[in-house]
C-alpha cells in the first residue's frame, strides 16, 4: 500500500517521474544574433529562388532528354539555342550546363538553410522541410515564403521583449 495521496484530476505528473511525458520546449532565437539572421535570411532568399528556377530548369531539360531524346544546345550549327541529339552537339550543351549549376546552387541553398536553421534554433524537422525545396519543383518558393516569414516574426517577437516600447498617455 501506498503512503502517498491519490492524485487530484488536475494535478499534472512531476517531468522527472519515470512515465511522464517530456513536454518539448521550443527554443527561440537569441536577440543578439538578430543582424546574423536577417543577412542569414538574405541569402536564403536569393539561394532558393535561384535553386527553384534552376529546379524548374532542371525538369525541362529532364523531359526534353527522356521524353524526346534531345538536350538543349547553344551556338551550335543550328541556331542560338537548337534541340539536338545528345551525340549530336557540337555547340554547347545547356542541358549538361543546368545540371551542374543547379547541383552547385542546391550546395549553396543548403548552406544558407544550414546556417537560417541554427541561427533560429528550429527543430531538424524543418532543416529538412527546406532541404526538400531544392528537390521538389516550385517548393522553394512556397518554403522561402513561409519561413521567411516565420524567422521575421519571431525575430520582431525577440527583439521586442528586450526593447518594449513604452505607451504613451
Amino acid at each position: 500500500m501506498s503512503s502517498q495521496p491519490p492524485a487530484s484530476p488536475t494535478s499534472a505528473p512531476r517531468a522527472s517521474s519515470p512515465g511522464a511525458p517530456r513536454a518539448r520546449r521550443e527554443l527561440k532565437p537569441k536577440a543578439s544574433d538578430a543582424k546574423r539572421i536577417r543577412n542569414a535570411l538574405k541569402l536564403y532568399r536569393v539561394t532558393s529562388i535561384v535553386t527553384g528556377a534552376f529546379l524548374l530548369l532542371l525538369c525541362v531539360m529532364m523531359v526534353t532528354r527522356y521524353g524526346f531524346g534531345v538536350d538543349i544546345e547553344m551556338n551550335g550549327p543550328f541556331g542560338f539555342l537548337a534541340l539536338n541529339p545528345k551525340d549530336m552537339i557540337s555547340g554547347v550543351n545547356i542541358s549538361t550546363v543546368i545540371l551542374i549549376l543547379h547541383g552547385w546552387f542546391y550546395v549553396v541553398y543548403l548552406f544558407s538553410d544550414f546556417h537560417l536553421w541554427s541561427l533560429m534554433r528550429w527543430n531538424f524537422i524543418r532543416f529538412i522541410i527546406i532541404a526538400l525545396g531544392g528537390v521538389v519543383p516550385f517548393l522553394s518558393f512556397i518554403v522561402e515564403r513561409h519561413y521567411h516569414r516565420l524567422a521575421t516574426q519571431q525575430i520582431a517577437a525577440v527583439t521586442d521583449q528586450l526593447n518594449p516600447v513604452e505607451a504613451t498617455h
